[in-house]
């Protein structure tokens, strides 16, 4: 897995709904109950089964978003000893939940910071770029059309499940599949773990098909041992909803500029049949 650290694709206007939804992002994450302490590693039981209720509270669940219906027992947040120990006490829902809004506020909950430090490196690298191509409110627009259409493609090949969604992913693969439309050629500076961090200069369709690639191998459970805790598939349906929707905005967008002096994080000379442009 290749790690992105900038693009060399600049922009004419502050990306300022990228910047909002990183902020909103960091700001929900910090509020999460049990979130630092689960950090430092010293989670107590308590701060589980309040977190797991906050999570079964505000995440999107498959089995809500297909049938439309509340569970008749849910995580109380509570703690209690039963037959087999102490556990997380669950009991009727003590709150009112539309199914549909739960998408929308699954989309800024992040399990860990690695969850949501990934999926804001991506988001900063390639969202402003899409955000100065499509402007500011259609970007939003966008963006949360993405992160819907992730979270319920999700939902209908797994409608009997009770896991909650959480995390912005589905929406931030669709501003991915939107960057490989529109800037195809544009070169991505990368981190290659290869015995060290490598730093290589890439072009976007490179680097994006294959994040890409990796993101459907997964759905299908290959090549990981952890295939059930992700939701690969809302990746890969929020990447081909992003395609779809940036497809029209194509033939109008500038081109990205020419990478001089160095070529794949080397530099370029004479005599290699590279005429200095992208791609």
């Amino acid at each position: 897995m290749v790690i992105p650290v900038h693009d060399v694709n600049p922009v004419r206007r502050t990306p300022w709904v990228t910047y909002a939804l990183i902020a909103v992002n960091l700001v929900v994450f910090l509020r999460t109950p049990g979130i630092a302490s689960s950090v430092a590693g010293e989670s107590s039981l308590a701060q589980l089964c309040h977190l797991q209720a906050f999570w079964d509270h505000w995440a999107a669940v498959p089995q809500e978003l297909i049938h439309h219906r509340m569970p008749r027992l849910v995580p109380t947040g509570e703690t209690g000893v039963g037959p087999r120990g102490a556990g997380c006490v669950i009991g009727p829902p003590g709150y009112a939940k539309s199914p549909e809004l739960s998408v929308l506020t699954a989309m800024f909950l992040h399990g860990s910071w690695v969850h949501l430090l990934g999926n804001m490196l991506f988001l900063l690298i390639f969202g402003n770029n899409v955000e100065d191509r499509m402007g500011h409110l259609r970007f939003l627009l966008f963006y949360l059309v993405c992160g819907y259409a992730a979270a319920y493609g999700f939902a209908l090949l797994n409608a009997d499940s009770g896991d909650p969604l959480i995390g912005a992913s589905g929406a931030i693969a669709g501003v991915l599949g939107a960057y490989l439309v529109l800037y195809p050629r544009a070169r991505v500076w990368v981190l290659v773990p290869f015995l060290i961090f490598l730093p290589l200069r890439l072009p976007a369709w490179l680097v994006l098909g294959f994040w890409f690639a990796l993101q459907a191998v997964y759905s299908y459970g290959g090549g990981v041992s952890d295939a059930g805790t992700v939701a690969y598939v809302a990746h890969v349906v929020g990447f081909v909803a992003g395609m779809l929707i940036a497809w029209p905005l194509r033939p109008g967008t500038p081109p990205p500029p020419e990478p001089r002096g160095l070529l794949f994080g080397r530099q370029a000379r004479p005599g290699y049949g590279w005429s200095g442009r992208g791609g």
